[in-house]
């Protein structure tokens, strides 16, 4: 489990992001996978979700996630989902209740964990280009105020995501980012292939959190594609031609 100084630094909050390693999962998916939505054994990911839970002295009902959509849709959350109930359809979600740990799933894709200390309030995001580019932080952020918080007290912390030495696009992509903003080009570096580029979307994200106010910002380092033995990561999976591949989960939980 990796944990960033910028959350670490508040007494009431504990974080998370969880590598792959220290679960039951077998084969493409060992072994800490907690993707409901992989073909994984349900057992094997209830069995991690629990031992993720464990870390944060939880009960495992107490770890709630989304249905992600790649969406900039945020839920708040009030309490856990109850047994059979149907995650919602979102990418972000806040709550000022403690003991409940708001979980996010990525495989390449960017967390995003938040904290205002002095509102009591947390947040979680699943930031994907295409939900960063829709506004998921900002719609975070607003959904975080609305209970309180402020973004000049908001901490964030950007978890491991792909590198954009390992995130290479195509020659239609630039585009939309720039039409957005033509300073998103610093996002975007020439590929080997002529046409193609590599996209930094961990620093486009940390641009869009800083862009939203937030108090302070800290960014992990880590590359999932590269870093086989600590992270999953689906565009890794997909050139290799794999079935399926596993999820890792950020967790972010307010103390009672």
């Amino acid at each position: 489990m990796i944990t960033l100084g910028a959350l670490n630094d508040i007494p009431a909050v504990r974080h998370g992001f969880f590598t792959k390693r220290g679960g039951v999962s077998t084969g493409i998916y060992a072994s800490l996978n907690c993707g409901l939505g992989s073909n994984d054994d349900p057992r094997h990911v209830a069995e991690n979700r629990r031992r993720c839970a464990a870390a944060f002295d939880l009960e495992p009902d107490r770890l709630v996630t989304l249905y992600q959509v790649h969406s900039p849709d945020v839920v708040t959350v009030e309490r856990p989902w109850q047994p059979g109930e149907t995650p919602p359809r979102a990418d972000a979600m806040v709550t000022a209740a403690p003991g409940v740990a708001l979980g996010i799933l990525t495989a390449d894709c960017v967390p995003v964990l938040f904290a205002d200390a002095e509102a009591g309030v947390i947040g979680a995001a699943h930031a994907g280009w295409k939900g960063a580019r829709a506004g998921v932080i900002e719609a975070t952020v607003g959904a975080m105020a609305a209970l309180g918080a402020r973004p000049d007290r908001i901490v964030a912390a950007i978890g491991p995501c792909i590198a954009q030495r390992s995130y290479e696009v195509g020659p239609e992509f630039p585009a939309p980012f720039l039409d957005e903003d033509a300073a998103n080009g610093d996002f975007f570096a020439p590929a080997r292939r002529a046409g193609h580029f590599m996209f930094d979307v961990g620093g486009y994200v940390a641009r869009r959190l800083g862009r939203s106010g937030v108090a302070a910002l800290q960014r992990c380092p880590n590359d999932t594609v590269a870093e086989e033995d600590r992270f999953f990561s689906y565009r890794r999976a997909t050139l290799r031609g794999e079935a399926d591949y596993g999820r890792g989960i950020s967790v972010i939980v307010r103390q009672a």
